[in-house]
């Protein structure tokens, strides 16, 4: 055995004796470690029966805004699972509620805009200059969250990329075919920016709100950027998130889901991010071979196999971790957030799988 793989085992060894939250720090940083810490995307709400009995309760919107409501929520997968990193209950939407354009879920559950953006006459009435005080409900609900999780657990904030907020607000809410934000990019880049700079800003005050609260990481939700062609990305929507990356004091790690983003990784790169989240659409052995060394990759594990069996997800955990075996900076999560069907036993073995892998 060589000089370097006694100083690495060293390390892995050291890496065994770490909790949930220096294993998640240290897995942003690209070190060695015996296994990958997990979280889980969506972990928090609609498949746990304890968050069901509180919405039987309270709207969804008052779940999200009120702090101590927000806390338990988001504590309730990391008592049931022991997931290595919490995520705070919270809402893509809450960024446009913010600038002035509130959103509700419609009866059949889709979400449904108070307006539509739609001119530049509603880009300049978007209120930029109040988002830090209207959320500090988020503010206030991350302090609750530590003080249970204490040093032992990783606490992560996030937010929605410019470009997925810009086609929600722009479509009114959920669509069939995204395609508003797409039009004016095209056909008017000059306003375009100027909602992306509105949303730019009120994206890095959300995030540094959160930084300055206490988390660990944050995470920025382009789950709309697979709809860009590859040659487009970069100016429609990686330009931003450079942007806010850029304006975030501190070192806390960033990490950027581009959901279908696949042609554009020296664009994701670009960004700054320190951990890039794949979806479950790639095989994470490939990207993380094309990526720097440090940088880092999570995901990927398809989430519909959480509504199959325990033994499915096993055996696709395991395919999961044999691949990314030895390689420094992984984060094991899903490729999308947790279905609302989710199966209890199915998150369970997930969690056991990976906690255990050796």
């Amino acid at each position: 055995m060589n000089r370097e793989q006694t100083i690495e085992n060293r390390l892995v060894e050291r890496t065994t004796r770490l909790n949930s939250r220096q294993r998640f720090l240290e897995a942003c940083a690209c070190r060695p470690l015996d296994r990958p810490p997990i979280w889980l995307m969506r972990q928090a709400g609609r498949a746990l029966p304890e968050y069901r009995l509180l919405k039987e309760k309270h709207s969804f919107l008052d779940l999200v805004q009120t702090p101590e409501l927000a806390a338990e929520v988001t504590l309730q997968p990391v008592r049931r699972f022991r997931m290595d990193a919490a995520i705070l209950f919270s809402d893509i939407l809450v960024v446009a509620e913010a600038l002035g354009q509130r959103y509700r879920f419609g009866e059949n559950g889709g979400i449904e805009m108070e307006f539509r953006v739609e001119s530049a006459k509603d880009i300049e009435q978007l209120d930029s200059g109040a988002v830090t005080r209207r959320l500090q409900y988020m503010a206030r609900a991350l302090p609750l969250v530590r003080a249970e999780l204490g040093e032992q657990t990783a606490l992560i904030g996030f937010a929605g990329a410019p470009w997925t907020l810009a086609n929600f607000m722009m479509e009114g809410g959920s669509a069939k075919e995204f395609t508003r934000a797409k039009g004016l990019f095209y056909t008017d880049y000059r306003l375009f920016a100027r909602l992306m700079e509105k949303l730019t800003r009120a994206v890095t005050e959300c995030l540094q709100l959160q930084i300055d609260a206490g988390v660990d990481a944050v995470q920025i939700f382009d789950s709309l950027g697979g709809l860009l062609a590859e040659n487009v990305y970069e100016h429609a929507s990686a330009r931003w998130i450079t942007q806010i990356i850029s304006g975030l004091k501190g070192k806390t790690p960033v990490i950027v889901f581009g959901r279908g983003v696949h042609g554009s990784w020296d664009a994701l790169l670009g960004t700054g991010a320190r951990v890039l989240s794949v979806d479950w659409t790639l095989r994470l052995a490939d990207v993380r071979a094309r990526l720097p060394q440090d940088v880092a990759v999570q995901g990927n594990l398809d989430p519909f196999l959480l509504t199959t069996t325990p033994a499915s997800v096993v055996a696709e955990a395991v395919l999961v971790l044999d691949q990314m075996r030895g390689a420094k900076g992984h984060i094991f999560n899903l490729g999308h957030g947790v279905p609302a069907n989710a199966k209890l036993d199915c998150i369970e073995a997930l969690i056991t799988t990976v906690q255990n892998f050796k």
